[in-house]
């Protein structure tokens, strides 16, 4: 039986923050979080290097083995609580992904300009499995500029798939990642019910 919300209700919903090996999911869910997030990282070893490249992260010293989890609330308008599923970026553990999408509510598909092409399947996961999504390039120092237009021809998404650019150690830039992602599920799944009952 589903239990209607009334208005004042706090309304929780799953958000999966996916993306390649090293693009700052970990460090934007510790940004936004308002409990101290779990993490389930683990040092990278000689063992990992063969799995686990890290061209263009080479100072990168740990990874996540499993999710890191965080939780963070807003009252705007009404109250929503948003929990925080990252996703592991090794290929070895794309399989755990569907796992963790189960029952969300959309994705933030975060990238790096430095290493575009690790994000795309994140990318193709979320459309395939017809879930809302947005794309968030996070911007580390030192890199060379892109263009929103430039980064969507890359990734060949849909014009009504939101890109915007973001600061993953900054929890105003996260929340604006967060905030655009809601509105766009919510947009876009307000349109599916209108084409449904068409």
């Amino acid at each position: 039986m589903t239990q209607s919300v009334q208005p004042g209700d706090r309304v929780i919903v799953k958000v999966v923050v996916a993306g390649g090996f090293g693009v700052g999911k970990t460090t934007a869910i510790g940004a936004i979080s308002d409990i101290a997030p779990l993490r389930t990282e683990e040092v990278l070893t000689q063992q990992s290097a063969a799995t686990d490249s890290l061209h263009g992260v080479e100072y990168k010293t740990t990874t996540t083995v499993a999710f890191d989890f965080g939780r963070v609330g807003w009252d705007v308008p009404d109250p929503i609580e948003l929990y925080l599923f990252g996703t592991p970026g090794q290929p070895r553990f794309w399989d755990f992904w569907r796992d963790l999408a189960e029952g969300a509510f959309g994705a933030v598909v975060l990238a790096d300009t430095r290493r575009i092409d690790s994000s795309f399947h994140a990318a193709d996961f979320f459309e395939q499995l017809g879930m809302p999504f947005i794309i968030a390039i996070n911007r580390f120092p030192g890199t060379a500029p892109r263009t929103l237009a430039e980064i969507r021809e890359a990734f060949d998404v849909d014009e009504h798939v939101p890109l915007m650019f973001c600061d993953a150690r900054n929890a105003e830039s996260v929340a604006s990642v967060l905030l655009a992602l809601v509105q766009h599920a919510v947009q876009t799944r307000s349109m599916n019910s209108t084409r449904l009952d068409a």
